[in-house]
C-alpha cells in the first residue's frame, strides 16, 4: 500500500528567496523521508500553486494526500485559505481524500533554531552582551495568534533570563522599531531581534530594517531549512497519515 503524498502548503511571497527557502525545506525533509512523496506547494504568489501539486499527485496515482500548512500562526491562512484550497481539490477529484494537519505553529523547539541563528549573527557582528530581546512575528489582525507569539516570547525571555517583548511586522503594535526604541529609553543598549519568520520576504525585511533603525545590535535570519523545522513537518505528517486510515 503507498503512502499518503505530503504536501508542505506555504502561503506563497513575491519575494524568490522565501519559495527558494521553502523548497530547500522540503528537500530537507525528503532526506529524511525518502521513501515518501513530498512536494512544496504554495497558496498564491509563488509557483507550484497548490491544485497545480495535487492534480500531479493524481496524475501519478495517489489518492491519499496529507497536507502540512507551513504556518506559524493559526490565523485567517490556516482557518480560510487552507480548507478553501483543499475543498476546491477534492471537488475536482472524486474520490481523493485529502487531509490537512495542524500547522507548523509555535514550537518551543523553534526556539533552539531562533537561537541558533541568533547566535550566528551575533558572532559576525562581535557582540557579546544582550541586555533585551525582542521577537519579530507577522502579525495578524487574529489577536489569539498575536498572544501566541508573545506567550513564546514570554518562554524565551525566562529562557535568557533577559527581558523580552514580541513585535509584529503587520496588523498589531509594536512593530519592532518600537519595541527596540523603548528598550532603549529603558537604558537598554544591546539589544537583539530574533526572527520569527519562516523564510526571508518583506515583511521580515522591514522588520529588521526598522529594528536596526531604532538601535538593534543585531537580527537574526528567519528559520529557514533547519532540521528541527523539517522534523516538525514530519510529525505533523504522521499524526495525519494516521487519521486517514478508517476506523
Amino acid at each position: 500500500m503507498t503512502a499518503p503524498a505530503l504536501v508542505a502548503l506555504a502561503h506563497g511571497s513575491r519575494d524568490p528567496r522565501s519559495a527558494a527557502t521553502i523548497q530547500a525545506l522540503v528537500d530537507e525533509v525528503r532526506t529524511m523521508r525518502p521513501d515518501l512523496r513530498i512536494e512544496a506547494a504554495f497558496l498564491e504568489l509563488s509557483k507550484p500553486t497548490f491544485g497545480k501539486v495535487v492534480d500531479k499527485l493524481v496524475r501519478a496515482g495517489y489518492d491519499e494526500i496529507v497536507v502540512v500548512p507551513l504556518l506559524l500562526s493559526d490565523a485567517y491562512h490556516a482557518q480560510v485559505d487552507v480548507p478553501r484550497a483543499i475543498a476546491e481539490a477534492m471537488e475536482r477529484h472524486a474520490g481523493l481524500k485529502v487531509r490537512a494537519t495542524h500547522i507548523l505553529g509555535l514550537e518551543n523547539v523553534f526556539l533552539e533554531v531562533l537561537d541558533e541563528r541568533l547566535r550566528s549573527t551575533l558572532r559576525a557582528a562581535r557582540v557579546r552582551e544582550l541586555d533585551a530581546l525582542v521577537l519579530a512575528a507577522a502579525g495578524s489582525s487574529d489577536s489569539m495568534a498575536n498572544q501566541a507569539v508573545a506567550r513564546l516570547a514570554r518562554v524565551w525571555g525566562t529562557h535568557h533570563r533577559l527581558p523580552v517583548v514580541a513585535a509584529f511586522a503587520s496588523s498589531s503594535p509594536p512593530a519592532t522599531g518600537e519595541a527596540v526604541r523603548q528598550f532603549r529609553a529603558e537604558g537598554r543598549r544591546h539589544i537583539a531581534v530574533g526572527s520569527l519568520f519562516l523564510a526571508p520576504g518583506f515583511l521580515p525585511d522591514r522588520a529588521a530594517e526598522l529594528a536596526l533603525e531604532a538601535g538593534a545590535v543585531a537580527v537574526s535570519d528567519p528559520l529557514g531549512a533547519h532540521p528541527e523545522v523539517a522534523r516538525t513537518i514530519l510529525a505533523r505528517y504522521a499524526v495525519g497519515a494516521v487519521e486517514l486510515v478508517p476506523v
